[in-house]
């Protein structure tokens, strides 16, 4: 006997758990990933810039529709005997949503589309970006492109739509975004009391490491998120307001919930949506 652990990396409770894999934050593949979306990032937004705006809508349609595809497959994967899992396949998380909110943003650029794509994007699908809570169930290859297109797309396409492209929230954006949230929350709370589900760690926290452990016990953790969530997005809103009056900047769009001011190199700002 050596004394070291016989099964050092939980492949026993992995498979108990009917789990054949995970992918561990802050290893080789995450830093390698975290890497490859910060050069996507500055990349796309140099593209877009230099693009035609007819092109640039037409590849982002093109794109948008590509995502919705994905997303329906995806969805009906989940549903698949050899893939169910109830904790997991019903479409609950609001990265399940976004995965279909970010499309819908790409090909109508609706202005309610683009503002929670925004929003969630860049905070809520950040946790699962910096923190992934990534296990394999079926197939590796399949589970870990799924799971970084929709994160990936869920950063990278409200980038390209800020800084490319130009769109900005306003409060009246910001308030719709957030009742948004709240909204989706419920229909996620219903869905883990039906189920016992955890579907938006609204029951608990993930098992893994998150930015929840840093927020307290449940149920606390849900009262300082929705807080900080509110402060943190009054502070991403703040700037823009602030340089859209002084530019003159109207709002852009039914509701007023964003504008649209022009990028550097596309001239003089541009007065509504396409």
């Amino acid at each position: 006997m050596t004394g070291t652990d016989p099964d050092p990396h939980g492949t026993l409770d992995l498979l108990a758990d009917g789990l054949i894999g995970h992918m561990p934050a802050y290893g080789a593949t995450h830093l390698a990933m975290l890497v490859l979306l910060v050069v996507a990032a500055v990349s796309l937004v140099q593209l877009v810039r230099r693009t035609p705006p007819a092109a640039t809508d037409r590849v982002l349609r093109i794109v948008g529709w590509a995502l919705l595809a994905n997303s329906t497959f995806w969805t009906l994967w989940g549903f698949m005997p050899w893939a169910w899992n109830l904790d997991e396949s019903l479409p609950l998380h609001f990265s399940d949503a976004l995965r279909f909110l970010v499309p819908l943003a790409l090909i109508t650029r609706a202005p309610w589309a683009i503002v929670v794509t925004w929003y969630w994007g860049l905070t809520l699908n950040m946790q699962s970006v910096l923190t992934p809570d990534l296990n394999y169930f079926v197939w590796v290859p399949l589970e870990f492109s799924q799971y970084w297109i929709a994160h990936g797309a869920g950063l990278l396409a409200p980038v390209v739509l800020c800084w490319g492209l130009g769109y900005r929230p306003t409060w009246r954006g910001y308030g719709a975004a957030y009742a948004t949230t709240l909204a989706w929350a419920a229909i996620a709370a219903t869905g883990n009391t039906l189920t016992g589900a955890n579907y938006g760690y609204l029951n608990r926290a993930p098992a893994g490491p998150s930015i929840l452990d840093l927020l307290g016990p449940w149920p606390q953790y849900l009262l300082v998120e929705a807080v900080l969530i509110a402060a943190v997005w009054a502070a991403m809103t703040l700037p823009w307001v602030l340089l859209d009056r002084r530019a003159g900047t109207p709002p852009s769009g039914r509701g007023g919930l964003l504008r649209r001011a022009a990028p550097p190199g596309r001239g003089s700002a541009v007065p509504g949506l396409p």
